[in-house]
């Protein structure tokens, strides 16, 4: 079990989050929502060890995490809204900055490979500056998660892709969390919404829960 505690943060002393707190359980993907500028970025930009919250904490099974950000890795992946990939680089070289060359040729090859699952075989050799959108988030996906974390931090990853490869994307969510794993998911995307087991809305730097019954109009009018 995860714990987000009473997390707090503020920009030249306008508060952003106020005393945020989340049980974020194995097994489930949790869905933030949220207008832009309202921290949900910035929230899992702490909990990646990205940047240093004001004060709170964040643990598993009562171990603090953000006090040892060398350990983040091996639990927590994160994707941040912008892929942070080398253009230059091909997929592959982008992957060998974090992995062996054995781990992702044997990736590849199982049944049930992050790579494999993810379907990056095709494009591995291309240079990520020639990649479409679609293709770095797969590539920055499997940079987050090849190392088998037990927490996925996942910020709007379906921002602009195709609907072929959301549901490709969207795939390997529902697998991750079948076997165990748990996601914290910021999104705008409403079919995204359907992959969440809790929602919550971040307005005012609180975090409320929201349940969405389908009313469009009634969300926009929560969030603004």
């Amino acid at each position: 079990m995860f714990s987000i505690t009473s997390i707090s943060k503020s920009y030249q002393k306008k508060p952003v989050l106020t005393d945020v707190s989340l049980e974020l359980a194995p097994g489930k993907c949790i869905g933030i929502l949220g207008s832009n500028g309202s921290g949900k970025s910035t929230l899992l930009q702490i909990l990646a060890g990205v940047i240093k919250a004001d004060a709170g904490s964040f643990s598993e099974d009562g171990r603090e995490l953000l006090k040892k950000k060398s350990a983040l890795p091996a639990v927590v992946g994160y994707v941040p809204q912008q892929e942070a990939l080398m253009e230059e680089l091909t997929g592959e070289d982008n992957l060998r900055l974090w992995y062996s060359r054995e781990e992702i040729r044997g990736d590849l090859t199982a049944e049930n490979g992050v790579l494999s699952v993810l379907g990056v075989a095709p494009f591995l050799k291309k240079p990520v500056r020639k990649m479409s959108g679609g293709m770095k988030k797969r590539i920055s996906i499997a940079c987050a998660v090849l190392a088998r974390p037990r927490l996925l931090l996942l910020d709007e990853p379906s921002a602009g892709l195709d609907i072929p490869c959301k549901e490709q994307i969207y795939r390997y969510y529902r697998g991750y969390v079948n076997a165990g794993g748990t996601i914290l998911l910021v999104t705008h995307d409403l079919q995204e919404m359907q992959l969440c087991d809790e929602t919550y809305i971040l307005k005012g730097g609180k975090l409320v829960p929201y349940r969405y019954d389908g009313n469009f109009t009634a969300l926009a009018g929560e969030l603004s």
